[in-house]
């Protein structure tokens, strides 16, 4: 996979021998690796310009919510939150934060590599088009400049949230399955407990939609783009 050979990892984390034995791992998968243990240093190197940063919630300094959240006010980096095991909280916060995925502690490296390389496989096979704007029901989305308005009104989405809704929205009218949407995304199939999809499209309905349901739940199966006011009150 000759994509991988430039691409330039960041772990944050204080754990120095973890990130001494995955930079060694990442660098024989191909990775560029560097490593910061202190948050404030994480901050600074990610915003120096990397390719993906896979963070740590737990540092000395900042923590990781605190570092994700000041990264996205300038980035749109992809990263990876690594939490606790059974932190459901953790996860949540992240995803709420512009985390891309999430990752469980302790973790088999090879997991973590295949995350990174399902991210990175959607950055670089998003093509950005003019002239394919996309207008459904009061929502409108430029894919060449990577806009959205909602009635008119200006929305800021993350990287992964556009993708999402334009992948709904493509398919409006539609049920799209929390399968199909983390096999585009995740390059894996939904558990149920995996949230990462739900927490992305719950993210998405809080920026888009103000008294009006434009993304429907359909119970047990996934998510349905409305075409029409009509749509969303059709159960």
């Amino acid at each position: 996979m000759c994509y991988i050979l430039a691409v330039h990892i960041l772990l944050v984390d204080d754990d120095v021998e973890l990130c001494t034995l995955l930079g060694e791992f990442l660098r024989r998968e191909g990775f560029t690796v560097d490593c910061e243990h202190e948050g404030s240093a994480g901050l600074s190197r990610a915003l120096a310009g990397v390719d993906l940063v896979v963070l740590d919630v737990m540092l000395p300094g900042i923590d990781g919510f605190e570092i994700l959240r000041r990264l996205r006010h300038q980035s749109k980096v992809p990263v990876i939150m690594l939490t606790a095991r059974g932190e459901d909280v953790d996860r949540i916060i992240g995803l709420e934060l512009g985390a891309d995925d999430y990752l469980p502690k302790p973790f088999n490296p090879r997991e973590l590599a295949a995350r990174i390389r399902a991210i990175l496989r959607r950055y670089e096979q998003r093509a950005p088009s003019s002239g394919d704007r996309l207008e459904v029901n009061g929502v409108t989305l430029d894919p060449g400049t990577r806009e959205v308005t909602s009635t008119g009104r200006a929305v800021e989405l993350t990287t992964f949230e556009f993708d999402i809704l334009e992948m709904l929205m493509r398919s409006a009218g539609r049920v799209l399955s929390r399968d199909t949407l983390m096999e585009n995304f995740y390059n894996r199939k939904a558990t149920p407990f995996d949230r990462s999809i739900d927490m992305h499209v719950s993210h998405l309905r809080k920026k888009l939609e103000h008294g009006a349901t434009l993304i429907k739940t359909i119970r047990g199966v996934g998510y349905q783009f409305c075409r029409t006011p009509e749509d969303a009150r059709t159960e």
